[in-house]
């Protein structure tokens, strides 16, 4: 029997959804039959799978797009190969790695070619019935109440749990457990040090409050069904007031009270391309917050726009758009806290904005679909200060020169290309402190590659990389067991991994001396299920990377 689009997902708190008819009654014909249950299950795997990088709408951004008007065309048993197996661009394997079963891959393809169905809106009063404080700011402590150690805390991404870990960095046990939002995607931290922001790929935010006697949710909130990024005001006279998020869907982005979550505003942001060409689907990716003004940096990856939004006045909300090029992704500071740079993943290309002046500082072009997370700084031995980004798309790790003062001739250009183990990264790291950068390579579908890490020594770098096992090391059996994201400690000697396995098996973090590269410690405990990113407390909130 065909489907019916009567239901929509659990996901969605079963509100009403209509059908779109952009595709024609064509393509609505041409797809394959799936019950009104299958439909619904294969909309739960995309929206925990796949809506992040081929967008809700299925319109494609760092993903192709996968649209019926294009995935009918390739055929069932194509579409379900390349699930299979992936790619080396930065498509997991979700067959062969594990995620998903025979079954739901053939149930994955029959779902790409129906339709795409657009969830609800979401206003204010569809957020104020989501919101609660849990503990009034009054009722919270006025001191720290535990001897935890908070600048060395990590928040660790329980993934497929919908938990974060707090995580002792100092006596590597874990101090509680948490229930978040699905698949937390950041951990952010007030300009106090105080108060910890997650936010679940289900839009879903916690306000955790790191005084209490045991660190504790005290408010929460749901800004729409899928998003990506938060944070929270940093400038001076403006510590914990605001906080800000976006949302992959609804396309816009809120901001409310610091100590509890209150939406205060809204602010969609569909509109026009940097090819002035509509958009119904400008998704916010990553949010940091301006150094040098009471601005929040808000870039929107289909329309390639980068937002300076002043919040010292939210009536007289003041907008500078930059434009840059698609799609926006994340991105992080250069050491000076100055200029911030962007990766423009389907452009292939990294933006640099000055936060001083609000203009767009340079357009640098770099490898296949660069993802740096925050990206990495350090002083090149040749060529001075620079930051570095590696790629889903290829091998390479691109350093950019950052000093326009006292290296101008390097400044916003690209220096150097290092040449890593292979596509699929999705971060790197090093520290003011280190001589080491850490690459992960977590997507990319050799297993030599996707559970080991490289790094490089930055005062050598031409000698290459050195790969260390980490997920041997781990010892956990059968799995996955894709290596993600480097995080440095407060003191910036050790290197922590997660060891990202399927629910069902064993995962771990792993810690790495910096200094020997040597096995330091690995933290096991049934309760990490999935564990992704994990964020140290004192780098998150100062911008360390």
């Amino acid at each position: 029997m065909k489907i019916r689009y009567t239901k929509t997902l659990a996901i969605l708190a079963a509100l009403p959804l209509v059908i779109t008819h952009a595709y024609g009654a064509e393509a609505r014909a041409a797809a394959p039959a799936m019950t009104d249950a299958e439909f619904s299950q294969g909309s739960k795997i995309y929206f925990e799978r796949c809506a992040g990088c081929h967008g809700v709408l299925r319109k494609g951004a760092t993903g192709k797009p996968l649209t019926p008007d294009l995935t009918i065309n390739k055929g069932h048993e194509y579409l379900k190969a390349f699930i299979t197996y992936g790619s080396p661009g930065g498509m997991p394997n979700f067959g062969t790695g594990g995620e998903l079963t025979a079954d739901q891959v053939d149930l994955m393809a029959r779902y790409l070619q129906q339709v795409p169905v657009p969830p609800p809106e979401a206003g204010l009063k569809d957020m104020e019935a989501t919101w609660k404080v849990i503990v009034p700011v009054e009722d919270r402590p006025a001191k720290q109440m535990n001897r935890l150690n908070l600048g060395n805390l990590f928040s660790v991404t329980l993934r497929d749990a919908g938990q974060v870990a707090l995580v002792d960095g100092d006596t590597k046990e874990i101090v509680t457990i948490l229930k978040t939002g699905y698949a937390v995607h950041i951990s952010r931290i007030s300009a106090s040090g105080r108060y910890l922001f997650v936010i679940g790929r289900d839009a879903k935010i916690n306000l955790i409050d790191l005084w209490m006697e045991t660190p504790a949710i005290v408010a929460e909130i749901k800004i729409g069904t899928e998003a990506r990024s938060v944070e929270t005001s940093k400038f001076k006279g403006y510590e914990d007031k605001y906080a800000v998020a976006g949302s992959y869907w609804p396309p816009q982005y809120v901001i409310m009270d610091g100590d509890t979550l209150k939406p205060l505003k809204i602010v969609s942001t569909r509109g026009m391309t940097v090819d002035q060409e509509y958009h119904p689907e400008p998704r916010v990716a990553s949010i940091v917050s301006s150094h040098y003004k009471p601005e929040f940096v808000i870039n929107v990856k289909e329309s390639g726009q980068i937002l300076m939004v002043d919040y010292s006045d939210l009536i007289n909300l003041k907008t500078t758009a930059i434009p840059a090029a698609k799609f926006l992704h994340d991105g992080g500071f250069d050491s000076t806290g100055r200029y911030f740079l962007v990766a423009a993943n389907a452009s292939h290309k990294i933006a640099v904005v000055d936060t001083r002046t609000d203009k767009l500082a340079a357009l640098i072009d770099v490898g296949k679909v660069p993802h740096p997370g925050r990206g990495a700084n350090f002083v090149h031995p040749e060529f001075g200060p620079v930051w570095a980004t590696s790629h889903l798309g290829t091998e390479d790790v691109t350093l950019i020169g950052t000093d326009p003062v006292k290296h101008r001739k390097n400044a916003w250009r690209v220096v150097q290309v290092l040449k890593g183990p292979g596509g699929g990264s999705l971060f790197v790291k090093t520290h003011p402190k280190s001589k080491n950068l850490w690459v992960d390579t977590p997507l990319n579908p050799d297993t030599r590659n996707s559970q080991s890490v490289a790094v490089f020594d930055t005062t050598a770098l031409d000698k290459g990389f050195v790969q260390l096992p980490i997920a041997e090391w781990a010892n956990l059996g059968d799995g996955a067991k894709r290596v993600v994201h480097p995080e440095y400690n407060k003191a910036g000697d050790e290197v922590w991994f997660s060891v990202w396995n399927a629910a069902d098996k064993k995962s771990a973090i792993v810690i790495v001396d910096d200094k020997t590269r040597k096995l330091k410690k690995v933290i096991t405990d049934p309760k990490l299920i999935t564990p992704t990113g994990h964020f140290n407390v004192y780098n998150t909130q100062h911008d360390i990377y």
